[in-house]
């Protein structure tokens, strides 16, 4: 299904034990760029993440968001540095030694000695704390994929709405292009009395200029490009991987037939026509960019 590239997801993990709040939002962009913003100590797990997160996500900006808080964990413990403490006592004795004092060191005056005891966080249980994580990044990233394919929903309705209208314009030009020949047959048959009086006119020489002016304005080739392209759009809007860039590929392709009808042009009724669709193609390339 037709994925927006605009969309947000939730996650929130909330326990006597612990608490996971996971966010994602996402806007317009050409490829795929993933930043995210988490604790120090979930940073061992950042590959992991953005390999999870692109099971889901295919286009986009998408920031992501992570609080984590333990609260049965300690994170810092004491740690008792036995070969510096050996050194203090070492040095104290030969002190004792060299001077002739008592040696009255005790554990506790031993103990207050700089780095003999350290405080030092305690080291996480990484694969416990990637199976919580893991949990709440899909939570969130499913809530995320949703919201994107309600939001496609919409524009897929909305694009094949302006397709529809843009048939209805290729239509109406296909309709019209006869016409334009018929009265400009008639307008020259005219204006050949106007000047020759009743001078007769060979009537092949009148057919050779009338097929000249048909060949210059005919848009035939361009009509049927156009629908090709219309068809291929819709049959591309059906498809479920990322179809952003071959949809603004086609509207290129749909806004370079719209300029050469626009050129060729004899008649302001198509002329006008070929403007309103000018502006149809640039109303689909605007939301073309919201695909994934």
């Amino acid at each position: 299904m037709l994925k927006s590239m605009t969309g947000f997801g939730r996650s929130e993990i909330v326990n006597t034990e612990r608490k996971l709040v996971v966010e994602m939002k996402a806007v317009n962009h050409r490829y795929c760029e993933i930043s995210i913003k988490m604790p120090k100590k979930l940073s061992f797990c950042e590959a992991a993440i953005r390999s999870l997160l692109k099971q889901y996500i295919g286009r986009g900006k998408v920031d992501v968001f992570i609080l984590y808080e333990d609260y049965t964990e300690k994170t810092e413990c004491v740690k008792y540095n036995k070969e510096i403490a050996a050194e203090y006592l070492g040095c104290l004795r030969q002190m004792s030694e060299d001077f002739g004092l008592e040696n009255d060191i005790k554990v506790s005056n031993l103990s207050r000695y700089p780095d003999v005891f350290t405080l030092e966080e305690k080291s996480a249980d990484e694969e416990k704390l990637w199976e919580i994580l893991e949990k709440g990044i899909r939570e969130a990233a499913e809530q995320f994929v949703e919201s994107r394919l309600l939001e496609g929903g919409r524009l897929k309705k909305d694009l094949c709405k302006k397709l529809d209208g843009m048939l209805n314009g290729i239509r109406f030009i296909e309709e019209r292009s006869p016409a334009i020949i018929a009265e400009y047959r008639e307008k020259l048959t005219e204006k050949v009395r106007e000047l020759l009086g009743d001078t007769k006119l060979e009537e092949s020489i009148l057919a050779t200029e009338i097929i000249i002016f048909a060949d210059k304005i005919c848009v035939d080739e361009e009509t049927v490009r156009f629908r090709s392209h219309i068809a291929n759009m819709k049959e591309t809007l059906e498809l479920s991987e990322s179809i952003g860039r071959k949809l603004d590929f086609i509207a290129q392709e749909m806004n370079r037939e719209a300029n050469t009808i626009l050129s060729k042009a004899n008649d302001i009724e198509i002329s006008n026509c070929a403007i309103d669709l000018k502006t149809e193609v640039e109303k689909v390339r605007e939301q073309i960019q919201n695909i994934e």
